[in-house]
């Protein structure tokens, strides 16, 4: 599990006190051994994405995944941050998966029905748009309502598909240490990705790889 062939660098751009640029980070990942990278971000990091995909091929190293936030009310899919991602991602040719979270005001003043009815619409739209460029989606657990798995698995079991996995982030898995065993049944079918951290049930998010809870 932990051979460098299977791991990757994840929450490296919005987190770095140092603020390195495309190629500085790229550097660095080379140096730290990393073959693969999932890109986060914040939007006054997309003006330098298409800098980062080609640093990020210079080196060698694979786009494994990128972050896609859905902080829409229910109304909307995506903003006009999330259609200049896209086509950042379809100007560089980029093949890679997408990890999708969504905010809870997507879903807001609908029951759990409704939720799901709506989940299932949103990540079938998002799913189009996605092979439109050749790439795939996984479903990110960044809390609420979306980010249960049990909901998750729910969304993918409905909507049918076999090309849609998830992704486990521990980071956000705080009030799921206790149940983790019964959820990793639910996920397994689906999961692709897990995003390792120690963690502490009240906190702090993040420890080191092994303390904690």
């Amino acid at each position: 599990l932990f051979n460098k062939e299977n791991l990757f660098a994840w929450c490296v751009v919005p987190f770095d006190s140092a603020e390195r640029t495309p190629e500085e980070r790229a550097v660095m990942l080379k140096e730290l051994g990393f073959t693969q990278f999932a890109y986060d971000w914040r939007p006054h990091h997309l003006p330098s994405f298409s800098q980062e995909i080609k640093e990020l091929a210079r080196h060698e190293i694979k786009l494994t995944s990128v972050w896609l936030w859905i902080d829409t009310d229910s109304g909307d899919i995506f903003d006009d941050t999330n259609e200049q991602l896209l086509d950042i991602i379809k100007q560089n040719n980029v093949k890679t998966e997408f990890w999708l979270g969504f905010s809870n005001k997507h879903f807001e003043g609908l029951n759990d029905e409704g939720k799901l009815e709506k989940a299932v619409a949103s990540v079938a739209y998002i799913d189009r748009r996605a092979k439109e460029l050749g790439c795939t989606i996984s479903l990110y657990n960044h809390g609420d309502w979306f980010g249960e798995p049990s909901n998750q698995v729910r969304i993918i079991e409905k909507l049918g598909s076999k090309n849609i996995g998830i992704v486990y982030n521990f980071h956000h898995a705080h009030l799921q240490v206790n149940e983790f065993p019964s959820l990793l049944t639910q996920m397994l079918p689906y999961l692709s990705t897990v995003n390792l951290n120690g963690m502490r049930i009240p906190g702090p998010k993040i420890l080191t790889i092994g303390e904690g809870d």
